[in-house]
């Protein structure tokens, strides 16, 4: 038989997936993943006896002409074609099927549990084909045995007519139930594994962070921070970027579930084949089907961390609410998951890329859609990596999402072209897909609810000086921070911004009372991005000095206030207005963290300049004693935030650097600090980084305190 032959009835046969084989393929949807809802091949019985059966002429097969090179009609035995109305009614090949289903399942009864329920079922849904639309059977599979009176002795020979019934033999069938059996073996365990890697990474999480409700000792806490989940993993640098401003150094906690997640998926990679011989798909070829298994094996395991990276890197990710976990955290696990995701879908498409060029079926092959949307998608995920960098997202942050974006929605798109045009929707490797793009499309919902609560609003905008700048929103309110969309600003409508919110009441003055100005002044810890005083605007003084404010003010209006440092971009456009539309995206912020910090009687905060933002609601609100440790290069912010900090516990350092370390050693060995505190940091990076080094090291060595590091900043 020519391989025209071969392609044409094997692509009539079930539909099944044919491994580095003829083209594509199609059939009826499926409902799942491959062993949990969706059957391939199962029972393997009744597939080996149809694909033997199937490949033989029968009676009602329709003649296909083929021409050989030098145009002569080849049509005759060569080629033929049997369409599923021909299964649906031939005596001879209904007969042979039943009976060989009869001699051969016996066995996998044994094995497999198999009913004979499961396989009138399979006989009603396969017989014919695995097309969404085709004739039913016209006689059941008990039926059809029962026309079978007496054994016939004659054996089908592969390639012969069957045009009476036949037995299978042996050697035709045993290749054909081991292909059957093995590959789906190994498609469940791809599947298998793909859940093991997507449930992991969000169940070990939670998990962990349910740990802090146990009832552990203080100082074993204590030291299991100190020395396993805070330092960096290796040197004296988190915040302050490495590897030439490149990326950040985890810290040990957040690299042990890294490490966790990357060997996960190295070993899930390279376990769990074995081979079946003979076997009719890789005829004593078992190092070609192994990597078959792998390349498969790859693709899928991609396939499962692409809603989990999506998942990480989302605003309103579920695990920010389940766990302790920053959001700092799971945007560095949404890069890491990436990179292992690239590098999967890299490796499934360069063994795909030899085992066609090795079997000459390249050049056929690309130029079908599924093979250049994979192809789309490797390369979108392959470009996304190094145009992710820091310096990049630093210095191009609006470019940055937008490409980030765009190349992302392609990479999805691409992913699931590729399997449809493969396999259509039979065996639910789309399923993965739809989950990753259910995970996006919940975030963006959520997104829209929080700015549509608000409706659109006003922005009033003062000029402070020549660096910084006021936005009050009046009507709205929140706490953490928030992200502003000014849609009239410039034509990129969909950009937003993340800020600190400073406060949610807003003083008015009196009209007697003029203004003079604004006391305050904010600049940026992360990103360019302003973290504004909580609680508080600063409040004005009329020009003579006769009254005081506090006795000035209108009652106080509900009202988000941000103060920005203008540094380009948006920011510097911001100066050129008055007033101008915004949408408010708010109530975001680690509450939980401030709630936990209650088990601490004292709380220490280190802030860098404007960084008092961030943990002057704590400093307010915590019932405990709180000491402030605040350093800043000019004395003004420390007189602007006079009356915001008035009867707080503080030690200020203008123009010069903290030594961070002695501070604390100072503030930790006082008696009225107590055996049981919390060091809380927001400033800049350098600053963060030494203070967790410090309270590391003091954690270490003070065997009388209990004591816990929270660190403040956003990430992106």
């Amino acid at each position: 038989m020519n391989l025209l032959s071969r392609c044409v009835a094997l692509l009539f046969t079930s539909a099944l997936f044919l491994p580095a084989q003829c083209m594509t393929s199609s059939g009826r949807a499926g409902h799942g993943l491959i062993g949990y809802g969706i059957n391939m091949y199962f029972p393997y019985c009744c597939t080996a006896c149809r694909n033997v059966l199937s490949g033989s002429k029968l009676n009602c097969s329709e003649a296909t002409e083929v021409e050989d090179m030098s145009g002569m009609d080849m049509s005759g035995d060569g080629g033929f074609t049997t369409m599923p109305q021909c299964y649906a009614t031939d005596d001879a090949f209904l007969q042979s099927l039943a009976l060989c289903i009869s001699q051969r399942c016996p066995q996998d009864a044994r094995e497999h549990e198999l009913k004979d329920w499961q396989i009138e079922k399979w006989w009603a849904m396969n017989v014919v084909g695995s097309a969404a639309v085709q004739p039913d059977p016209k006689e059941s599979y008990a039926e059809a045995l029962a026309k079978v009176t007496t054994v016939p002795k004659e054996t089908l020979m592969a390639g012969d007519p069957l045009n009476r019934t036949m037995l299978v033999s042996v050697e035709d069938y045993q290749p054909n139930w081991n292909a059957d059996k093995i590959f789906e073996h190994i498609e469940i365990l791809h599947e298998r594994y793909g859940l093991v890697v997507f449930l992991s990474g969000v169940v070990v999480p939670v998990g962990f962070s349910l740990l802090r409700f146990l009832p552990f000792p203080g100082r074993w806490v204590t030291l299991f921070n100190a020395w396993i989940v805070d330092p960096p993993a290796i040197g004296h640098h988190h915040k302050v970027p490495i590897f030439w401003g490149l990326t950040n150094m985890p810290t040990r906690g957040q690299a042990l579930f890294i490490a966790y997640l990357t060997i996960l998926n190295i070993l899930l990679c390279a376990t769990g084949y074995s081979s079946r011989q003979p076997n009719s798909w890789w005829p004593d070829d078992r190092d070609r089907e192994i990597l078959t298994y792998v390349t498969n094996r790859t693709g899928v395991l991609s396939f499962a961390n692409i809603p989990l990276l999506i998942l990480y890197a989302g605003r309103n990710n579920v695990l920010l609410w389940l766990t302790n976990w920053s959001h700092d955290t799971f945007i560095l696990l949404h890069r890491y998951v990436a990179g292992i995701a690239s590098l999967q879908a890299i490796i499934h498409s360069l063994i795909y890329l030899y085992i066609y060029n090795v079997d000459g079926d390249h050049s056929s092959e690309s130029k079908l859609p599924y093979w250049y949307w994979g192809a789309i998608a490797t390369i979108g995920m392959s470009i996304l990596l190094p145009t992710s960098i820091l310096p990049l997202r630093r210095m191009l942050y609006e470019a940055f999402l937008l490409w980030h974006i765009a190349i992302s929605v392609l990479v999805v798109v691409g992913c699931y072209l590729h399997i449809y045009d493969r396999f259509d929707h039979q065996w639910g490797y789309e399923v993965w897909i739809y989950v990753a793009i259910a995970v996006w499309v919940f975030d963006r919902l959520l997104r829209i609810g929080r700015f549509a609560r608000a409706g659109l609003r006003y922005a009033r905008i003062t000029i402070i000086d020549q660096d910084y700048i006021r936005v009050d929103i009046k009507g709205v309110g929140g706490h953490g921070h928030a992200y502003l969309y000014f849609p009239t600003l410039t034509w990129r409508v969909w950009e937003n911004h993340p800020f600190s919110v400073a406060s949610t009441m807003l003083y008015t003055p009196k009209p007697s009372a003029p203004k003079t100005g604004v006391k305050r002044m904010m600049a940026d810890v992360e990103k360019d991005i302003i973290f504004a005083a909580a609680d508080a605007v600063s409040s004005d003084h009329s020009s003579d000095g006769d009254a005081d404010d506090d006795h000035q003010r209108q009652p106080p209006e509900l009202a988000m206030t941000f103060l920005l440092r203008t540094r380009g971009g948006l920011t510097s456009v911001l100066r050129s207005k008055s007033r101008i539309p915004v949408l408010v995206e708010s109530g975001y912020g680690q509450q939980h963290q401030h709630t936990d910090l209650l088990d601490y009687p004292t709380v220490i905060c280190v802030a860098g300049g404007v960084g008092i933002t961030t943990v002057l609601p704590l400093l307010r609100g915590h019932p405990g004693r709180t000491k402030l440790l605040w350093g800043m290069r000019t004395p003004s912010l420390s007189e602007a935030m006079a009356d915001q900090l008035d009867g707080v516990e503080k030690q200020i350092f203008v123009g010069k650097r903290m030594n961070v370390r002695e501070e604390l050693e100072r503030e930790l060995d006082s008696p009225i600090a107590g055996n049981s505190c919390a060091v809380v940091v927001s400033g800049p990076d350098g600053m963060a980084d030494d203070v967790r080094i410090a309270v590391c090291e003091i954690a270490k060595r003070k065997k009388h305190l209990n004591v816990r590091l929270v660190e403040e900043s956003f990430s992106w």
